[in-house]
């Protein structure tokens, strides 16, 4: 007879502990939530770009370089360089992989930066093989796609000169993702494009041609930056130690084994695909962390120093 009521008080314990259990889930989950929060604000954040320069990167948190160093360092992907300088300036990244223009001009609109170390980067004006396009004189009325403020909308002003063009004449066309800018060559939707790589690569391997070339002018412009308020505080400075010894363990790596070991985390974080990773240049080199060049710094200060004054003319 005592059965029924044994049956009972079970049924009820379950379902008490079952609410109980419900709550407490819900509040694991905010205390987790909290928890992620507050490691992720501790942590040092790198805004990066689906770009080769980013490759050292990659390599050392594939290989837990930053974690078996004692430092927590966390990858943010954006695909535009755009994302990348907003990320920074709002505080939501300590540092990203940029270029010294975008890099002068944070700095000279209120956020001053500290530049980590130069970067192998560099830009290739590639033009559409359907345009027949062999000399920069040809760009006369074409549309060239690039990013404003950045290296590429300085190396588009170096074509145009060399090419001695009126610059009203070229129409550059601001398309900041990096892998839409690529797709709209090999779409013949653009007459030609500033890439770096691995996309410059992909759009050679499909028949582009190479008019410019950033590395014959002695212009490095390439950099890792980080918002100098950011990383004052002494555990800051640590993180940053730690993050130039993975940086530079990475770099070996990459020189030792060549980039085409990585082609499959190429591919993966880069979104190309392997057979770019395959035919990128052999004598790619990444050099351990090292300040960028002030003449290179300069370059970008004068760049920016001019179009201010064209803007301002303009207006």
């Amino acid at each position: 007879m005592k059965q029924p009521h044994l049956i009972i008080l079970l049924a009820a314990a379950l379902l008490a502990a079952c609410g109980q259990t419900e709550d407490e889930a819900r509040s694991i989950s905010r205390a987790e939530q909290l928890r992620l929060a507050k490691e992720d604000s501790a942590a040092l954040k790198v805004a990066v770009m689906p770009t080769l320069d980013c490759l050292p990167l990659y390599v050392a948190e594939m290989y837990n370089l930053f974690d078996t160093l004692g430092a927590d360092v966390r990858l943010k992907a954006y695909t535009a360089q755009m994302d990348c300088d907003t990320a920074l300036e709002r505080g939501h990244v300590e540092g990203a992989v940029t270029d010294l223009v975008r890099g002068q001009r944070m700095a000279a609109n209120g956020t001053p930066l500290t530049y980590a170390t130069a970067t192998n980067a560099y830009w290739q004006l590639i033009t559409n093989r359907n345009a027949r396009l062999t000399q920069l004189k040809q760009l006369d009325d074409k549309m060239v796609a690039m990013a404003r403020h950045s290296a590429t909308a300085l190396l588009a002003d170096e074509a145009v000169a060399r090419g001695g063009l009126q610059p009203e004449r070229v129409f550059r066309i601001q398309v900041n993702d990096v892998n839409v800018r690529l797709q709209m060559l090999l779409n013949n939707s653009m007459d030609a494009t500033l890439l770096t790589e691995p996309q410059a690569t992909a759009a050679r391997n499909a028949g582009h041609r190479t008019l410019l070339d950033s590395r014959t002018m002695d212009t490095r412009l390439g950099a890792i930056a980080f918002s100098s308020e950011a990383i004052k505080a002494p555990t800051r400075q640590r993180q940053m130690e730690t993050f130039i010894k993975a940086y530079n363990m990475a770099c070996d790596s990459i020189n030792k084994n060549g980039p085409a070991a990585y082609r499959r985390l190429i591919a993966a974080r880069c979104g190309v695909g392997e057979a770019a990773a395959d035919s990128l240049p052999r004598n790619l080199k990444f050099a351990h962390a090292a300040k960028p060049r002030q003449k290179d710094i300069e370059t970008a200060d004068k760049w920016l120093e001019k179009t201010r004054k064209e803007e301002n003319h303009a207006e």
